[in-house]
């Protein structure tokens, strides 16, 4: 071997030996963050069994097990508080945290909700007290961060409005049902008229199932409003009356009108829910301000005034904002709450919604910039809103058009969105009500912007760009409108 190539050898040794040296001493050196709040304990919470831990400090047995039942959730309360344990970090898995949460929370101890997607699990085999060992240490040295939770008396409406919804899913599949029978025995009456729980469909069923077959009799309830003809609706309803798919048509029926009691029951209870929260605004001093825009009642929508109410309790009519309902207006009152301090920004706000972009920065460049995924209630019922500003006037409306010929209309539905959820910030938390005209500056600017990108095209192509009132001076005649090319 020449001496180079044993002089090589020789330093790649010594460079094996000091990383070794390197990676024993980062090993014997434990890194650990200081502890902030020693006060503190985490929870893994299971549907049969829960596991809670402390600090060592505070007990010689910092990790127990507990049981589900509402004594053993008393018992974690008790032993919390005989620790002096002020804050509490639990997953919010399922529907399991509610009870432990509601019971800490009325014994005083503050629970920080958290995210699974915000922390990482201890790295090997997965485990309930590794679990909550890691929470409790996570929470101590102040690298959690609590999920946003409104009020009580806000989460009391927020559930009756959320069953509300899941009676309207299953009524719904009751007139899939009753379409299906009214299918399978050739009525056509589904494809003749919009809705067949309408005033014209529900008569048109009820004689059926009170034994009528004549179709000139049946067609002659039809509503004068409907646009079909009295003849078509006629034609629709001659079909092959079977015996079972009559029994079908009527459960159908029957289970439709159970839902709709039910959802009649829930309203007279969701009221009074909506008449104890709290009001920001007194009615007899300040008013509802009388509808900007004609008010057309949704379908399934509650016959008490939704609009009073949410004006009362945010303190501004939010029907006022293009696209945003009465209903919409519930939605974001039960969901979101009048208490917006939680949010320091608008920004972070839209963040909360997933409205925004979330950008994946590597390296100062931006990998990925795509709306985080989720399931937010009130994320859903703003872009709901924002699908129906298709055809409005507005700067809101032509703010989607503009998007939606940039982005297309998936991305518009989303950028009209964020735009609704800021305006909404920014209304609740400063008690403005909404301006039309506050918007002039921005589209004074985008049209500046778009005539200066006009001026550039023309002089790329070899042409100038002229004002009206200009032409008409140098020409001595009228201007002649542009012809609309097809």
């Amino acid at each position: 071997m020449s001496k180079q190539k044993m002089q090589a050898a020789t330093a790649r040794a010594h460079a094996r030996a000091a990383r070794a040296r390197r990676d024993k001493d980062k090993k014997a050196k434990a890194v650990t963050l200081p502890v902030i709040r020693p006060d503190t304990a985490g929870i893994d919470i299971g549907a049969t069994e829960i596991f809670v831990a402390v600090s060592p400090e505070r007990d010689g047995e910092p990790v127990r097990s507990f049981g589900s039942f509402t004594s053993d959730l008393n018992a974690i309360g008790a032993w919390l508080q005989s620790l002096e344990i002020r804050s509490v970090a639990m997953e919010s898995t399922g529907v399991y945290w509610i009870p432990l949460y509601q019971i800490l929370f009325d014994r005083g101890i503050e629970v920080c909700l958290v995210n699974a997607r915000h922390f990482q699990n201890v790295p090997g085999k997965k485990t309930d007290v590794l679990d909550c060992q890691w929470l409790q240490y996570l929470h101590s040295v102040g690298l959690l961060r609590s999920s946003f939770r409104p009020e009580q008396v806000i989460c009391a409406a927020r559930t009756l409005l959320r069953h509300r919804e899941n009676l309207i899913q299953m009524a719904a599949e009751h007139v899939l049902h009753m379409q299906k029978s009214m299918e399978q025995m050739n009525l056509k009456l589904q494809h003749v008229i919009s809705d067949i729980t309408g005033v014209t469909g529900m008569r048109i069923i009820n004689a059926i199932l009170e034994g009528e077959r004549d179709a000139h009799r049946l067609a002659v309830l039809r509503d004068g409003r409907i646009r079909a003809s009295e003849e078509t609706v006629r034609k629709s309803l001659e079909g092959d009356y079977r015996s079972e798919h009559l029994i079908t048509l009527e459960q159908s029926m029957e289970a439709y009108r159970f839902y709709q009691k039910q959802m009649a029951q829930l309203d007279e209870k969701l009221e009074a829910f909506m008449q104890a929260l709290p009001a920001k605004i007194d009615l007899a001093a300040y008013p509802l301000p009388a509808a900007t825009k004609p008010l057309r009642r949704q379908h399934n929508a509650p016959d008490y005034d939704l609009r009073k109410y949410c004006y009362q309790a945010f303190g501004v009519d939010l029907t006022t904002i293009p696209g945003i309902a009465a209903p919409t207006a519930q939605v974001l009152l039960t969901e979101v709450g009048p208490d917006l301090s939680k949010f320091s920004s608008a920004s972070r706000f839209a963040s909360w919604l997933t409205l925004c972009p979330h950008n994946d920065v590597s390296g100062g460049k931006i990998l990925k910039a795509k709306t985080r995924k989720g399931k937010n209630r009130a994320a859903v019922a703003l872009r709901l809103a924002a699908q129906t500003l298709e055809h409005n006037e507005g700067h809101i409306g032509q703010f989607f058009r503009r998007m939606r010929a940039k982005l297309g209309p998936a991305e518009a539905i989303t950028a009209t969105a964020h735009k609704l959820a800021r305006i909404f910030y920014a209304m609740v938390t400063t008690g403005k009500p909404y301006q039309e005209s506050t918007f002039a500056k921005a589209d004074e600017k985008h049209r500046t912007r778009q005539e200066s990108r006009l001026r550039q095209q023309a002089r790329a192509l070899g042409f100038q760009l002229v004002p009206e009132a200009d032409a008409t001076i140098q020409t001595g005649a009228p201007a002649v409108p542009a012809q609309r090319v097809h």
